[in-house]
């Protein structure tokens, strides 16, 4: 139908009904695979409401109008337009594809257009159709687009039903639709992040418009203006309000690319429609618009449908967002290496198809702060997979080690750049296998990748305790494939190559194998995280933080060199005295790190009992046996351990520190591993910054070398006691929680209960001995265990834990109950819902035992490490809430450590320990409170 008088356009604000069915419905997921669906489902409702509504006076003519994405020419006026927006939530992203899709499933033409916002897009429309003669009815309530309202153009918001014209623009600005531009001007919008004039709101800035006549007038004779400080504010920031003039000013002239002719009405074909709804598996959305259309209602079958035999899967590409069907075979021949821009072009654009992209970045290093890109593999669709060479060499290289480009492959920049606009895509889904590696290196080029599903983090979340989670075993374990080892490709050991230097060819079989591989475990393992119901632990617990530990990672910690050298030379020379005492007490000379010299001294020359010897005929001299020793009294297996204590501190700290100093910023780059432990810690490694000794004094020198730049501290907050005061909420001690909750002393509390003695003027070492079994127990400690802990003989240790049990029974049955729980289900969970399996339970003989002290401990420990995350989660957004520069560098367990300005350290502390004070809240109510003690110094030593 053909635009002109007599026509009736609707503009349907897109983004506006995204969010307004998103916030409208609780969570709703698709039960055949745990898609989130809760928007789609609200919008279909709302686009068929509104269609339905329509009778015989609707519009002739209609269209949806999408943001393309969340920069727009804007950004390029002002840095900061929209900078203070959080992100959509994680579970929102992965539909707005689906709401597109369902536009068109609705016959109703889904228009974007890149660098411009929806409501440009509708200002260019909404000018055309009225110079056309036509009428035009915005269907939003955002106050943006009040600009618009004049002769031919009203708004209508859909959920109160109401028609919006000049009446209520006024009411809502205080002036008429077109100075509304004027006075946002001067209010700006601190949701968009649009300066304004500081001081000056709606209400006033409408007196003012309305007192001068428009911007431009009033802006001239601010000088007219009587109150002193609103005089100044308009003189001195006159810039900064055409600034935001310019941002606020809808444009109506964007160069569209479709004509509003091709938008005409027209009824959706059933097939098409019902199809969709059935697919997402809408019953009774499905039934009321299939009665409404005479079709038959679709028959939705909620299951997931079996693997095909490979003969008859579904082609490559068929598969949609997030869905299960039958895929491909894997076959390496399928595999492409794309070296020109066109193909890449053609390959992302399957990917906005499908609405997801599996990433994998291959690499010359595994540090990724130095890691140079030798080529991106991507994956839209199982068996669908290319490898993009940006960065291999040919030869051996010359004397300096530099090799020749190897022909006929794409730019670095190049592909970057055509990758830059699906990677920062809110609406397209990235997919990696440990994606925290590929996000770091690309945010090194600039690129900050969101959103984004993490392979390696849905296997831990669903089979923690099962088993590693790292690419090549999911494989083995989930698809019955064993990927090409990489070994073949670079060797090992000191003959091993860069992967920039693998031959094109086999670095594409082996990218691209590693890329669909990571694409059929996201289809396999992602409808299980709703079905086995740990989808919030993934959604809330393990994905949001791959950008924080990202971000702590790449800011990394500084560190003093000379410091480290000297402690080097210190412990050396005490090594050198601690030998000499060793030697004299063994009466001869030997070398004291030699376990099977060690040994024979021990068992054969002093004639010391309990050496066992192993299958090779040697003495164990290991840790438990040398402190079993020194708990009898003997002296020289207690100068070892302390021997080999300072050998490791030496080794580990004071000699390594220094060879991971990154030269380009003087800092050390730990990595965070968030899949390491089966409770949910993080592990930290090159180098492992968390078992620095924080009880020992060589411990606390080694913290010293960990510095704050110049004009900053280190501020250090830590959890107190936060696993013990777990434990009393989750076994539901009572005298427990009511010392924790009167800020008792923990542990002489506990030497009172158990021992008969009083708080005051207690010794302090039975307070010691109380707070070894408070500590011991929550790991299911032995009677041996504790015995060594303290040095005393086993029987007194025994007695002590007696004592405990009597005492407080409720733990003995926590103990128990929990035990019962793991052999029942095969698995104990934290308070948030984290499964942490127990595969060694039902065992017999020593193994079970352990396994039996492990499932006491992890839901404790679990549920600590829970808590940490959910604060690290929250504390960057607090920090820039609150205007601090803070930046978090590490983790320790319970506690983290950050670098901020020296005037900000007190208000920082304040927010941080607010935030890890409330971590546990509003998902789980603690009965114990959590206190985090604060402090800072130039020094992590001086922090803690």
């Amino acid at each position: 139908m053909t635009l002109g008088k007599g026509s009736h356009v609707y503009l349907i604000d897109g983004s506006g009904y995204i969010f307004r069915a998103y916030h409208a419905l609780p969570p709703l997921t698709r039960k055949s695979d745990g898609l989130p669906v809760g928007a789609v489902a609200g919008f279909c409702a709302m686009l068929h409401k509104m269609l339905m509504g329509f009778g015989n006076s609707g519009p002739t003519h209609l269209a949806v109008v999408f943001d393309h994405s969340s920069k727009s020419f804007r950004n390029d006026l002002y840095e900061g337009y929209k900078a203070q927006r959080p992100p959509p939530p994680e579970d929102l992203r992965p539909q707005f594809p689906l709401i597109r899709e369902a536009t068109r499933a609705f016959g109703v033409p889904a228009v974007e257009m890149k660098g411009f916002e929806a409501d440009d897009l509708i200002a260019t429309y909404a000018r055309q159709a009225v110079e056309a003669g036509a009428e035009v009815t915005i269907v939003s309530s955002d106050k943006d687009l009040m600009q618009l309202v004049g002769p031919g153009v009203t708004m209508l918001d859909p959920m109160k039903n109401l028609t919006i014209g000049p009446d209520e623009v006024r009411a809502k600005f205080g002036v008429a639709p077109d100075r509304v531009i004027d006075v946002q001007s001067l209010a700006g919008d601190s949701v968009d992040n649009v300066p304004g004039a500081p001081g000056i709101g709606v209400k006033t800035a409408a007196q003012l418009i309305e007192e001068y006549g428009d911007l431009d007038t009033l802006l001239a004779r601010a000088e007219e203006i009587k109150q002193p400080k609103r005089r100044e504010t308009l003189i001195e920031k006159a810039d900064q309000i055409r600034l935001s003039r310019d941002l606020v000013t809808l444009k109506q002239d964007v160069p569209v690319e479709h004509g509003l002719d091709e938008f005409p009405v027209e009824k959706p074909e059933a097939e098409k429609l019902l199809g969709f709804l059935a697919e997402m598996e809408f019953r009774t959305l499905s039934n009321r618009i299939a009665d409404a259309l005479g079709a038959e209602p679709p028959v939705i079958e909620a299951k997931r449908a079996p693997e095909a035999p490979a003969s008859k899967a579904a082609p490559a590409g068929a598969e949609g967002p997030g869905a299960v069907r039958a895929m491909p075979k894997l076959d390496p021949d399928a595999y492409t290496i794309i070296r020109k821009a066109a193909d890449l072009a053609a390959l992302l654009d399957e990917a906005r198809e499908s609405g997801h992209l599996c990433i994998d970045l291959e690499t010359t290093s595994l540090d990724e702060m130095v890691a140079e890109i030798a080529g991106i593999a991507l994956s839209p669709a199982p068996g669908r997979a290319a490898y993009v060479p940006v960065g291999h060499v040919t030869g051996e290289g010359d004397l300096l080690g530099a090799a020749e480009r190897a022909p006929d492959q794409m730019a670095l920049d190049d592909a970057l750049a055509a990758l830059r606009e699906i990677l920062v895509d809110e609406a397209i889904l990235k997919i990696g296998q440990n994606l925290k590696y590929d996000l770091k290196v690309l945010r090194r080029h600039g690129i900050d990748v969101r959103p984004f599903d993490d392979t390696m983090l849905m296997s831990y979340a669903l089979d923690s305790g099962l088993g590693g989670h790292g690419m090549d075993e999911l494989s083995e374990r989930h698809l019955g494939h064993r990927p090409v080892p990489i070994k073949e490709l670079i060797g090992s050991g000191k003959s091993a190559i860069t992967f920039d230097r693998v031959p094109i060819d086999k670095a594409a079989t082996y990218a691209a194998e590693d890329a669909d591989v990571t694409i059929r475990l996201w289809h396999k393992l992602r409808p299980r995280l709703a079905a086995e119901r740990v989808s919030t632990v993934y959604h809330t617990l393990e994905r949001p933080l791959v950008p924080v530990l990202a971000d702590m990672e790449l800011a990394g910690i500084l560190v003093d060199r000379d410091l480290l050298s000297r402690l080097s030379n210190g412990f050396a020379q005490k090594m050198a005295g601690l030998e000499d005492e060793i030697q004299k007490l063994a009466g001869r000379r030997f070398n004291v790190g030699s376990p099977k010299q060690l040994g024979e001294i021990l068992f054969e020359e002093m004639g010391l009992e309990g050496g066992v010897k192993g299958k090779a005929g040697a003495w164990g001299t290991g840790a438990d046996v040398l402190e079993t020793l020194a708990a009898q009294g003997h002296d020289l297996p207690a100068r070892v351990l302390d021997w080999r204590a300072l050998s490791k501190l030496k080794s580990t700290y004071t000699d390594a520190l220094p060879n991971h100093i990154n030269p380009e910023t003087g800092r050390v780059h730990t990595s965070f591993s968030l899949a390491a432990t089966s409770t949910g810690r993080l592990a930290s490694t090159d180098p492992n910054l968390q078992n620095i000794p924080v009880r020992t004094e060589e411990g606390r020198q080694i913290r010293t070398a960990f510095v704050a730049a110049e004009g900053n501290v280190i501020l250090s907050l830590d959890y107190s006691q936060i696993e013990l005061r777990i434990f009393a909420h989750m076994a539901g001690i009572d005298a427990l929680k009511k010392a924790f909750r009167d800020g008792l002393d923990i542990h002489a509390m506990t030497a009172s209960e158990v021992f008969g003695v009083p708080i005051e003027g207690m010794d302090p070492m039975v307070r010691r001995q109380a707070k070894a079994i408070n500590f011991g127990v929550i790991y299911g400690i032995s009677a041996f265990g504790l015995a060594n802990n303290l040095r005393i003989p086993q029987a007194e240790a025994k007695a002590f834990i007696d004592a405990y049990f009597e005492r407080f029974p409720g733990i003995r049955a926590y103990m128990d109950t929990t035990k019962q729980t793991a052999r029942d289900q095969g698995y104990v969970t934290t308070l948030f819902g984290r499964k942490i399996h127990t595969p060694g339970i039902k065992l017999k003989g020593p193994h079970r035992g352990f396994a039996e002290r492990a499932a006491i401990n992890a839901p404790i420990q679990g549920t600590a490490a829970d808590v940490i995350r959910r604060a690290m989660i929250r504390i960057p957004e607090a920090l820039t809430d609150h205007k601090l520069s803070g930046r978090m560098l590490l983790q320790v367990h319970d506690e983290l450590l950050f670098e901020v300005p020296g005037d900000e350290a007190d208000k920082t502390a304040k927010v941080v320990k607010a935030v890890m004070e409330g971590a546990a809240a509003p998902a789980v109510e603690i009965s114990v409170p959590l206190v985090v003690d604060a402090g800072k110094g130039q020094s992590w030593a001086e922090a803690h």
